[in-house]
């Protein structure tokens, strides 16, 4: 069995046109979606209306549900936007979507952990830095989970962990947004230093589950330049670089 992850696409259609393109060349019995489709200043829309004609195993992560819970004045820009250019039909899609899915008895899919969207599962901020997370963080992270393979996404970090006990996490990196800022659980910055869009590929061998974590280049400065229209050039610095800040 040959598994497609996709995670964070953002809204960005070139990003994931480019990784679809890949995944057929490469061969996948299954494509999975985990979450934050939408969000950002690109093309919202359009990408929910690709991913509803896929019909995919789509999830929800943190934004799509702040998409569909918060008011206007809780939204961020990201999320506003992605709003403003939804209709009933895609946000009625977005609804429809589960926080987390069991595949099958062995895999098991998330956003964030099986605990929280919002939390990240192979990375732990402390005093405003990245680092990765320890086996004692992700074992309480894990909660009661035993699913050999664990699918998720958040922090737009490529990473593959194996537990003590043998449980294979993944997380394919972002489709759509190299590098971004946030202030949960406190200030801190994600930058992969490259603008390629990522993805994973699992594999079920004879001895377990293997990982391909995968880079695919793309037209990355027209999503840029959009972003840049948009009036968002944090955006259009990161889809150019995978930075967020400039250089002095």
């Amino acid at each position: 069995m040959r598994i497609a992850l996709l995670s964070d696409i953002h809204g960005n259609l070139a990003a994931l046109e480019a990784v679809v393109l890949d995944i057929r060349r490469r061969g996948a019995d299954l494509i999975v979606n985990l979450g934050d489709s939408l969000s950002g200043p690109l093309l919202p829309l359009q990408t929910a209306q690709y991913l509803m004609a896929e019909n995919w195993l789509s999830l929800a992560g943190n934004h799509e549900r702040q998409i569909l819970t918060h008011s206007q004045e809780r939204r961020s820009a990201s999320d506003e936007y992605a709003y403003s250019q939804l209709t009933s039909k895609e946000l009625s899609w977005l609804n429809s979507l589960e926080q987390n899915a069991r595949l099958t008895a062995e895999i098991y899919l998330c956003h964030g952990t099986p605990l929280s969207d919002v939390e990240y599962f192979l990375e732990t901020v402390e005093n405003g830095t990245v680092r990765a997370a320890k086996p004692s963080e992700i074992q309480a992270r894990l909660g009661a989970e035993s699913s050999p393979l664990i699918a998720c996404g958040h922090t737009h970090i490529s990473r593959s962990v194996r537990t003590h006990q043998g449980q294979l996490i993944v997380n394919p990196g972002s489709v759509g947004l190299p590098a971004y800022d946030d202030t949960h659980p406190s200030a801190h910055v994600i930058e992969t230093g490259s603008p390629d869009a990522r993805y994973a590929i699992v594999d079920k061998a004879r001895d377990g589950w293997t990982v391909s974590l995968l880079s695919v280049p793309y037209n990355h400065r027209a999503m840029a330049h959009l972003a840049k229209l948009r009036g968002r050039p944090e955006w259009e610095h990161a889809l150019l670089t995978g930075y967020i800040h400039k250089e002095n």
